[in-house]
């Protein structure tokens, strides 16, 4: 029989149907009585006749026509809302986030695992966790590690022994001895009280990515949970049942408690949760509607779940994975507003980089030459101002090397220590089962991670500033021989006026942002935790500073192939060529005045997607051949010939292909 679940006013209603031929409107109807019947005053109504109603998809928000028949309007177990007439959206109905509609009707569940040990997560693991690219298993050693970490546990128990977290309460409370009696009630307790964060909730990509850490660090079995519920928290995850997690409330220390309490308050079957099937809804729904049973904590473990640094290193991750992919673009967009401002190459020669060999520098260097060097990629371009009496560019096109090169490093740098941090335990306490006993310690505190990402969007920011300097010279004709602007009719036509605005007001934004927020630390749980990290907002200013970072790169990208289109017939190489291609596959030209807006998000979601990283690396990697041993990939932010053809990238034989 089928069965949905219905929201009235703040209440969930079981409706059970017994013919899939009745319409949405009976419904709606027998919502509304249900709801009736379980009011003192029946809901202010005197009978269901008299209400008017609206039903809509609690997934994607659809309306539905009250006519239709329910088996063919929704699926079996679905969730929808009725808003009676008069009344706003219920207050705690929490609708998907409008950009999360398009992409949320995309998740089909994975057919292929990642087994989790707790010792061999990459953030390119991590991210395609957060994608819905995978489920998760654990090894046969993690299964056996975290049994035996959790039988010291039972071990407490049974022996009375006094243990922090364990049989005492938290915090400041550390000394107060909590009866045997009450030790689950003392786990439960303490998600519903550290669930206090605040603001919008992570995105369904970002809470998946922080209950796969999670599961990951609770795989090393120092945690002290029980096999059989960390396989309740995988279930959950391989179902995509993912928990409202307000985005601010940690500190950094000690561990990101209030999202992960907010994570563990929807398995445990309280507040709200998320799932492709169900949209926002209550969490005991959402696990119902996946034959998914609530947790039941035992001793330990609502600390097991709440005490680490996840949230930090998860949103990290996607920080970390996002820069290393745009610092490889920007050496591809900055190498085509070089051609179309007639710049020199020299400065990208072998022997200079070579006197002062930092690996991002050459790296970049390399990528310069890969991309311009005339004798495997004749430009035209170039060739009109062979013989011109310039001798050298501006800072912002001869120095890239060393600008961008200092980014890959600082990448190279954040990655180590990311992921170490991943697959590290930030419990406290740790339990060793080796030793048969638990420890007091500090690997919750975030200052790692925290300091790491601090630096990340310093680093970050600068392809940022120097993109932006470049779309002034494209914009200004007294520095770029072009049209102002670069459009035709100027005066009628403003061009790129704004779009250059908006760049400078994102640059400088970033620069307030990259204020570090791991030198700030206050006192918090009566001075118990008296130095803490705020590695969240850390976390979470590096990845806004590496979406500015995108946008700007974006607009340079529309720039430099618009400033192309006043260079023509004359072409540039190969390689740029088929940039210039791609990016006329989703703009086109702009011969007068337009809606921009939508342009400069098209060309992001090339950048966002690698997609001119893909055109290019071919033509990199068969000069690095070529030129073995002079290069080889100094950078972890460069693809190997491996890594290349995993993406069925073609390596062109020829600049003919």
């Amino acid at each position: 029989m089928p069965r949905y679940t219905v929201h009235v006013r703040g209440e969930w209603l079981a409706v059970p149907c017994q013919d899939g031929k009745l319409t949405v409107g009976w419904l709606g109807r027998e919502a509304v009585r249900r709801y009736m019947k379980n009011k003192p005053d029946n809901g202010g109504f005197t009978s269901v006749d008299e209400v008017q109603f609206l039903v809509h998809r609690c997934k994607g928000l659809g309306l539905l026509d009250n006519e239709d028949e329910l088996e063919v309007a929704l699926e079996d177990n679905e969730f929808v809302e009725v808003v009676i007439e008069g009344d706003v959206m219920s207050p705690d109905f929490i609708p998907s986030q409008p950009e999360g509609v398009f992409l949320y009707s995309k998740y089909r569940e994975p057919e292929k695992y990642i087994a989790l040990d707790g010792d061999s997560l990459s953030t390119e693991d991590l991210v395609n966790l957060g994608k819905g690219r995978y489920k998760i298993k654990l090894t046969s050693i993690a299964e056996k590690k975290v049994q035996q970490s959790r039988e010291v546990i039972d071990s407490i128990i049974k022996e009375r022994t006094v243990v922090y977290g364990i049989t005492t309460g938290f915090g400041k409370f550390a000394r107060t001895v909590i009866p045997a009696n009450k030790l689950q009630e003392l786990q439960v307790n303490l998600v519903r009280s550290h669930s206090s964060g605040v603001g919008k909730p992570l995105s369904p990509e970002r809470c998946r990515m922080l209950l796969a850490l999670r599961i990951n660090v609770l795989a090393k079995g120092y945690s002290g949970i029980s096999l059989e519920t960390l396989k309740q928290v995988i279930e959950a995850f391989n179902a995509s049942c993912l928990s409202y997690v307000p985005e601010k409330g940690t500190v950094g220390a000690s561990g990101d408690l209030a999202p992960l309490s907010h994570l563990a308050l929807g398995l445990i079957g309280e507040g709200k949760m998320w799932s492709p099937k169900s949209g926002w809804a209550d969490a005991k729904y959402v696990l119902e509607a996946h034959g998914l049973k609530p947790i039941v904590l035992k001793p330990k473990e609502g600390l097991a779940l709440i005490n680490g640094t996840q949230m930090i290193t998860s949103l990290g991750c996607e920080a970390l994975e996002r820069a290393s992919a745009i610092a490889r673009q920007a050496d591809i967009v900055a190498a085509l507003t070089l051609e179309v401002l007639k710049g020199t190459t020299k400065a990208f020669d072998t022997d200079i980089h070579a006197v002062r060999p930092h690996r991002g520098q050459i790296e970049v260097a390399f990528r310069f030459r890969s991309l311009l060097d005339s004798d495997h990629h004749p430009s035209e371009i170039a060739e009109s101002h062979r013989f011109c009496d310039r001798v050298q560019d501006a800072y912002t096109l001869r120095c890239c090397p060393q600008v961008h090169g200092v980014v890959n490093d600082t990448i190279a740098f954040v990655k180590d220590i990311i992921t170490t941090e991943l697959n590290s335990a930030t419990d406290n306490p740790m339990v060793f089962a080796s030793r048969g006993e638990t420890i007091s310690g500090g690997n919750f505190h975030g200052e790692y991670p925290a300091k790491a990402l601090d630096y990340l969007a310093i680093g970050v920011h600068e392809l940022a500033a120097i993109s932006e300097r470049r779309i002034e010279r494209l914009c200004n004709p007294s520095l770029s021989e072009l049209p102002a602007f670069l459009v035709a009719e100027g005066g009628l036509n403003s061009g790129f006026m704004i779009a250059h605005c908006t760049a400078a007001a994102l640059v400088s934004e970033s620069k307030a942002l990259c204020h570090p927020s791991s030198v700030d630390s206050l006192s918090t749980s009566a001075a118990t935790e008296d130095h803490v990290s705020m590695g969240g907002w850390a976390a979470r200013k590096a990845l806004r500073v590496v979406e500015h970072v995108e946008q700007v790169l974006a607009i340079e990208l529309l720039a430099a192939c618009q400033g192309i289109e006043f260079l023509r017939p004359l072409k540039t190489t190969t390689p740029l060529e088929k940039v210039y291609d791609l990016v006329r596959s989703v703009v086109r030209p702009w011969i007068k005045d337009r809606f921009m807006a939508p342009d400069i998000e098209a060309a992001h979601r090339l950048l966002l997607d690698q997609k001119v990283w893909e055109v290019a690396a071919p033509y990199i990697e068969k000069y690095r051949m070529e030129h073995i041993p002079e290069s080889r990939p100094l950078s972890p932010t460069a693809f190997s010939l491996e890594s290349l053809r995993k993406n069925s990238a073609t390596i062109p034989e020829s600049d003919d292909l």
